[in-house]
């Protein structure tokens, strides 16, 4: 697989810091050596003779892992074309997200390689590929792929949960955030969702471990630091999932701001009796985008209790009603809708909720 494979990690550059090297570890019989940091220039000893076409090769194409294991993950790419010189070898820089350490790796005329160093259970980790010629020219990097690997190789569950899609952040009060998602699958199943608090240098910070997929966050106070949160989901026996996309949310003391509305909901009371009722609502999607799993949600003014719905999973606590998608509506094209049903009863009074939310987002109300 690899002849000669030498690995090291050092600080990834951060605003207002310089890149620190932090260690440097020879495997396999080869001399130590220091890595710059992604986005330097490597330095080259110029030849004897110079080349007259000191071009340098490729960038690797088709980066893939074909095998995630607890300790160790293979890669495997497509070579790079030559450029002036015959290429050399690669080399192999990856990390974990929320974090400001970068490991690299370097290895022969190859196109297959199995990572070890600094790998371990349960960790996320993003990997890219240059090649690099006799000359020690380096090409660009190829493109990333991003893994997870299982706490475990053996046991009954070895596969981690999909990811969480489309983390959004609804409505926002003085004191606090609604944050809300797209769910995960698994091959046995979701347990929970961990929500985590990043300072963007590299602190993350486990705030909730909830079961369903939102969850409303206290403002963080304000902090020369950043606010970014994101979510993963975890399984029975702890494998966890890559991390969601981030979102950011305003400090304690910043005057909140709505997001846009990109959906119009509307509530029809199709039938009514003393003690009961059947209503149906209607949601939107009035933006440019499809929108991927929907969770509606409102309040009613009355006293109304859901009995049971229809085209929707839904449920209620307290005058709060939450209604999530089934799997042949789950998806809202531009201008498309989705229509559910409910059955309830009520005591004294029947009046219409007057406010919706799509994905904790607000929505404009009517036909």
């Amino acid at each position: 697989m690899t002849g000669v494979c030498s690995s090291s990690l050092f600080r990834r550059p951060r605003s207002g810091l310089l890149a620190a090297l932090v260690l440097v570890t020879a495997v396999l019989g080869t001399t130590l050596s220091t890595t710059p940091a992604v986005g330097s220039s490597a330095p080259t000893t110029a030849p004897s003779t110079p080349s007259t076409t000191p071009f340098p090769p490729s960038p690797p194409t088709n980066l893939a892992a074909s095998e995630v294991r607890s300790v160790s993950v293979t890669l495997t790419w497509t070579a790079a074309t030559p450029g002036c010189c015959p290429v050399a070898g690669y080399d192999i820089t990856y990390y974990k997200p929320f974090d400001d350490v970068l490991y690299s790796a370097s290895v022969g005329d190859v196109t297959t390689t199995t990572i070890t160093g600094y790998v371990q259970p349960g960790r996320q980790y993003s990997f890219r590929v240059a090649a690099r010629d006799s000359l020690g020219h380096r090409s660009g990097s190829s493109d990333t792929v991003t893994v997870v690997t299982p706490v475990t190789d053996t046991g009954p569950d070895t596969t981690p949960p999909s990811a969480p899609r489309n983390l959004t952040v609804g409505e926002v009060t003085g004191t606090t955030a609604a944050l809300s998602w797209s769910p995960s699958t698994d091959d046995v199943g979701v347990l929970g969702y961990d929500v985590y608090r990043f300072d963007g240098w590299f602190t993350s910070t486990r705030v909730a471990t909830v079961a369903g997929t939102t969850y409303t966050a206290a403002l963080p106070p304000s902090t020369p630091l950043r606010n970014l949160y994101y979510v993963r989901a975890r399984d029975a026996v702890g494998n966890v999932s890559i991390a969601s996309n981030t979102v950011t949310l305003p400090t304690a003391d910043t005057p909140p701001t709505p997001p846009p509305s990109t959906c119009r909901v509307s509530y029809r009371n199709e039938s009514e009796w003393p003690g009961g009722f059947v209503a149906t609502v209607t949601v939107r999607n009035t933006g440019a985008a499809s929108i991927d799993g929907w969770t509606v949600t409102f309040t009613f003014p009355g006293d109304q209790q859901v009995t049971s719905g229809w085209n929707a999973t839904v449920g209620q606590t307290g005058a709060t009603v939450t209604a999530r998608n089934v799997d042949w509506n789950r998806t809202l094209a531009p201008n498309g809708s989705a229509t559910f049903g409910l059955q309830g009863r009520w005591n004294a009074s029947d009046t219409a909720p007057t406010g919706f939310s799509l994905n904790g987002a607000p929505c404009a109300v009517g036909a």
